[in-house]
């Protein structure tokens, strides 16, 4: 990561605002779960989120914006989540502590919680009409996510129209983070 950092700044001649968009899907008991798939999925998720608040906050040095990303399942119990749940529970940790950290240096830093979402990652889930539908039915709006739901929230936190917000975690999830309308 310090290498696309460095790249940017001396590209643009500063950075201003970095989005983390790795991630992966887990679905598997804990007891089915190897040691490796457990460290692979807190590589992929926890671990680059880390290494983009460490190197994107060595050069922000006018302020900017962080947008890390975590995932509904990390705030309600998903049965078959626990590796990814954990993952993304940590991201949480990371965006709280990390705004509290860099508010001070104006840097904001905030996390996107989406539910499921129609992506190349998701097909496998997607592409089972019985897991499909079963999905949907978790979603109070009826529906599973776009990208084009969850980059608007993104770009919505990027951008300077957002700077009164910090620390927070945005569910774009059509509720499935905290409400049940079926």
């Amino acid at each position: 990561m310090d290498g696309v950092v460095q790249e940017a700044t001396s590209r643009f001649g500063r950075l201003d605002a970095v989005m983390n968009g790795a991630g992966s899907i887990l679905l598997k008991p804990a007891h089915l779960t190897t040691p490796e798939e457990f460290s692979d999925v807190l590589r992929q998720n926890l671990v680059t989120a880390f290494n983009v608040v460490r190197s994107a906050t060595r050069v922000m040095n006018a302020g900017g914006s962080i947008v890390l990303f975590s995932s509904a399942a990390a705030r309600i119990g998903l049965a078959n989540h626990e590796a990814i749940a954990a993952a993304k529970a940590g991201v949480i940790g990371l965006t709280l502590s990390s705004a509290a950290t860099y508010a001070a240096r104006n840097i904001r830093v905030n996390c996107i919680a989406p539910g499921l979402t129609r992506t190349k990652m998701a097909e496998r889930i997607t592409q089972q009409p019985a897991a499909e539908k079963a999905s949907i039915g978790m979603h109070a709006l009826g529906r599973l996510g776009t990208p084009e739901d969850v980059a608007s929230a993104v770009l919505w936190l990027l951008d300077e129209r957002s700077t009164w917000v910090t620390g927070q975690v945005i569910g774009v999830d059509g509720g499935l983070g905290t409400i049940r309308s079926r």
